[in-house]
């Protein structure tokens, strides 16, 4: 297929997506088992990692499906015509599966997103403490910064992500919120960190508390 044929067949899933009643049905009913073999491809490459299998996978294939199609019409504007349309509409469901799977890890997590184990935390900051002694010092300080300057909101925010690493897409959904304003938080907090560690000589002034 040459340029001018892809530029043609993008433009008509385009036309045919935004349109109402049986086309764009049809349509829909077109570019779903092409989400569905990409999701289903997607999860079970990710499948031995959290041991599922099945059902429950298939489940999670069929959903992102869905849930990527729901999507893909509502961003239609977004196409820019760079690549073909199916490859830009895969996107969204890989991005889907990865999300579910996501989902479906910290659901069986045995530790809670909200546990403080400071004694993990010198490998979240530019710094390398040599010894035990370091490190549990170093984790004082920290836990005693975010006691007293981080509010209950920047407190869990920041424990959930930075420290025990839970992605900020599932916590989003844990807490009901959104990933942008969770991710404000957070960066409001690793701000508040950064000053109090620097101001008590724990960090040089370039440091910085490394993302979630």
């Amino acid at each position: 297929m040459d340029d001018a044929e892809i530029d043609r067949e993008n433009r008509r899933w385009v036309r045919d997506l935004a349109a109402a009643g049986p086309r764009k049905e049809a349509t829909c009913a077109e570019l779903y088992p092409l989400l569905l073999r990409v999701a289903t491809s997607e999860a079970r490459r990710r499948a031995p990692l959290l041991k599922l299998d099945g059902p429950e996978l298939e489940d999670i294939a069929h959903q992102a499906a869905a849930d990527a199609l729901m999507a893909i019409t509502e961003r239609l504007d977004r196409f820019r015509g760079e690549a073909r349309f199916t490859t830009w509409a895969s996107k969204f469901a890989i991005f889907n599966v990865a999300a579910m799977m996501n989902r479906h890890f910290w659901r069986r997590h045995e530790v809670p997103y909200e546990q403080e184990d400071w004694s993990k935390i010198a490998s979240r900051f530019d710094v390398g403490p040599e010894d035990e002694a370091q490190v549990r010092e170093f984790a004082a300080a920290v836990s005693s910064a975010v006691k007293e300057n981080l509010s209950d909101r920047q407190r869990l925010v920041f424990v959930a992500t930075v420290l025990n690493g839970m992605p900020m897409d599932v916590l989003a959904d844990e807490l009901g919120s959104t990933h942008n304003a969770l991710y404000k938080v957070l960066f409001d907090a690793r701000k508040k960190l950064r000053v109090a560690l620097v101001a008590d000589g724990y960090l040089p002034e370039a440091s910085a508390v490394r993302s979630a």
